[in-house]
């Protein structure tokens, strides 16, 4: 069992990083399809990479304030406030080596 709760705490670091991913895919995606009515190639790239990194930056400040303002979802996935992984939390109570067999 301790193994599934380390996948899920795997998941949980990976997961802000996974959603800045995906947000900036679908604002570029978005972007492609406003640039496809621009006449210069290159300032329909230029609308792409922006739309792009605009939804990446804003998916990812929306995710940071909602970790901030809920503890159960911090404390589910195993992350601080910023979204880095809790590594102070791996030592779970009773867990500690050399106490019973695991």
């Amino acid at each position: 069992m301790r193994w599934l709760r380390l996948v899920f705490r795997v998941f949980g670091w990976l997961l802000t990083p996974f959603l800045a991913w995906a947000a900036s895919f679908f604002g570029a995606v978005g972007g492609a399809l406003i640039a496809m009515r621009v006449e210069d190639p290159v300032d329909g790239l230029a609308v792409t990479a922006l739309c792009g990194a605009a939804t990446g930056f804003a998916a990812i400040i929306l995710w940071l304030r909602y970790l901030r303002r809920s503890p159960e979802v911090r404390e589910v996935l195993a992350v601080t406030e910023d979204g880095t992984p809790d590594t102070v939390e791996m030592a779970l109570p009773g867990s500690a080596p050399g106490e019973g067999p695991e």
